[in-house]
């Protein structure tokens, strides 16, 4: 009989993996929810694998359902379940009109799980590449609560207001990608065109050459001779790269990095947070429970680092702490923050303040993407500079040299 691996969540929120075994995967996961265990993943074991590699190389080759994706999805679902038009009718026909293949896919499968009686959130669990456990989550409090529109609405709104981050971003960063970019390409022109030109002119006139010329000289000899291996070396570096993201010590490891990173830092952490209060009033609000709002907040957030401490939170409040008391010890949220949390704890209006704490930082990181393309040109400014400085030094010192000599002097 096959062995299926498969990660979920128990009833009360906290994340479990292991094995399983059953004749297909359709089973499997009925043996898990017979169990007490909702699965968010199950693919079939191929083997002994490595306890601790805990890379899948499809995550490579397997592009992600874009975000637009799935905000057309949430207005579509929910313009078809207010006007009364019946579930699987709605399904099937965003199936058929889906430009997504691996949404359409998905689809595809909930469609006839639902046509086998199982729930919509139930079906959806078990496309975990393409439904997040935050929006399975919206999806069955909506089936329980008889509001399945009204869910789909807040996601839609919670994905719109994503794209506008996202969009912003890459706004503020397009400036400095470009002309990154041309450095780079400079870079590679010079040493591969122009530089081997100037050092076979020296070579003829057999003059001595200067420090910053010879260090020039050696760089682009390097880059005409082995080009190659450092295409090699910077696709291998890449590829290590992702699959040292992949471990879980790694991709904890750089997500604290990005946190603390110099200029863009304080923007990510904003950003973090904002998302982070966003996601957890949308899930109180919802009417999920208080700890498994604050788990699926944390996994919302992309931050390994993050979800660890927010996870660490979780289990102090259900050892009896209060809320505000772990957020202080947690160390990862700004006075701001704790504040709100706490006024909203004593008030019983946790979710209304963290909705002003979100649109606050929403703010705050809109004005720092503005201002971020001011505060980074002094340094790619400096960086121009010192490129012009280093190749005027190195190829005007030994002409200097040259026509010394020519003159007899």
């Amino acid at each position: 009989m096959p062995t299926y691996r498969y990660s979920g969540r128990n009833l009360d929120g906290s994340k479990t993996s292991g094995s399983v075994e059953a004749p297909n995967e359709e089973l499997a996961a009925e043996t898990l929810i017979n169990k007490g265990v909702i699965p968010t993943s199950i693919a079939r074991g191929k083997g002994k694998t490595s306890a601790g590699s805990g890379f899948d190389w499809r995550t490579l080759l397997v592009p992600a359902v874009p975000i637009e994706v799935m905000v057309i999805f949430c207005r579509q679902m929910y313009s078809l379940t207010k006007a009364g038009v019946p579930l699987l009718r709605s399904i099937k026909g965003l199936t058929q009109n889906c430009s997504n293949k691996q949404l359409q896919h998905a689809l595809e499968e909930v469609t006839n799980e639902l046509t086998n009686g199982r729930g919509l959130s139930s079906a959806m669990q078990m496309h975990a590449g393409v439904f997040s456990p935050l929006f399975v989550s919206m999806i069955n409090v909506g089936e329980n609560t008889g509001r399945l529109d009204q869910a789909l609405l807040q996601l839609a709104n919670y994905y719109e207001q994503e794209v506008e981050t996202r969009k912003r971003i890459k706004t503020a960063l397009r400036y400095p990608t470009f002309v990154i970019s041309f450095i780079l390409l400079a870079l590679f022109i010079l040493n591969i065109k122009v530089i081997p030109q100037f050092a076979s002119m020296f070579k003829r006139f057999g003059v001595d050459l200067p420090l910053p010329t010879r260090i020039l000289i050696g760089m682009s000899d390097f880059f005409v001779h082995y080009w190659l291996g450092m295409v090699a070396v910077m696709v291998a570096l890449l590829f290590a790269f992702r699959a040292w993201l992949n471990t879980a010590a790694g991709r904890e490891k750089w997500d604290k990095f990005r946190l603390r990173m110099p200029i863009v830092g304080t923007i990510v952490n904003r950003a973090q947070l904002s998302r982070f209060s966003r996601t957890f009033s949308l899930m109180l609000r919802a009417g999920v429970p208080l700890n498994q709002s604050l788990a699926l907040a944390a996994e919302a957030l992309d931050n390994k680092f993050l979800e660890a401490r927010l996870l660490e939170m979780k289990a102090a409040i259900e050892a009896g702490s209060s809320v505000s008391a772990t957020a202080i010890n947690s160390g990862v949220f700004t006075p701001l923050v704790i504040q709100m949390i706490a006024v909203g704890e004593e008030t019983g209006r946790i979710d209304e303040l963290l909705l002003e704490v979100s649109d606050f930082y929403d703010r705050e990181v809109d004005y720092d993407l503005k201002t971020l393309t001011a505060r980074i040109e002094p340094i790619l400014l400096v960086i121009v500079a010192a490129m012009v400085l280093v190749l005027a030094l190195g190829i005007f010192l030994p002409m200097w040299g040259m026509m010394d000599a020519i003159k007899g002097r």
